[in-house]
């Protein structure tokens, strides 16, 4: 099997986040024949303008796109603000809707919040991804909270039970992956 690209997108824009955090500890745990490799540009991302993609995406955007291109899967890792999605996520995935990036690509997310939190961002997440045809990959969407005395200072999750349950959601994806052959879904039409 040929080797597969995971994108890791983490909703928050903090240095020291948690669920960027996670996704750095989650590409460290990736299975053998995954590629994961973290998305980087969020707080780069020009504010969604639908009259400035009709000519040219601006090269922020465009690079995101080129990554979505390039991935087999994306896993999402985000924090809630105001019991909804960050604006910086919600942005990023404004700018994918009309290109269809992410029809029928298989997606998960990790929720690393506290008991009780986070479920309001994960929900608008959901429908976001629901509405793009997005192929959500159930198994591999997990809640494991992650505290932050948990993280070590290269900034990775120390937490040993939490590497595993990040280790199992990674297995998900790769497993998902697999069962669906190397045929990525036709492009949707835009």
């Amino acid at each position: 099997m040929a080797e597969r690209r995971l994108l890791l997108i983490s909703g928050s824009t903090r240095g020291s986040s948690t669920n960027t955090a996670a996704l750095r500890t989650a590409a460290a745990l990736a299975p053998a024949g995954v590629t994961a490799v973290l998305y980087d540009g969020l707080a780069g991302l020009p504010a969604f303008a639908p009259d400035a993609d009709d000519a040219a995406p601006p090269p922020a955007v465009a690079a995101l796109r080129a990554q979505l291109a390039a991935a087999d899967a994306v896993l999402f890792c985000t924090p809630e603000y105001a019991g909804a999605l960050p604006g910086s996520l919600k942005n990023l995935l404004d700018w994918t809707v009309g290109t269809g990036d992410l029809y029928g690509k298989p997606a998960a997310w990790i929720n690393v919040a506290a008991p009780g939190r986070g479920t309001g961002a994960l929900a608008e997440l959901a429908t976001v991804l629901r509405y793009v045809t997005a192929d959500v990959i159930e198994a591999a969407c997990v809640t494991v909270p992650v505290a932050r005395d948990a993280l070590g200072p290269d900034g990775a999750v120390t937490d040993d039970e939490v590497r595993v349950a990040l280790a199992a959601a990674l297995r998900a994806v790769a497993d998902h992956l697999a069962a669906r052959g190397s045929a990525p879904p036709a492009a949707a039409p835009v």
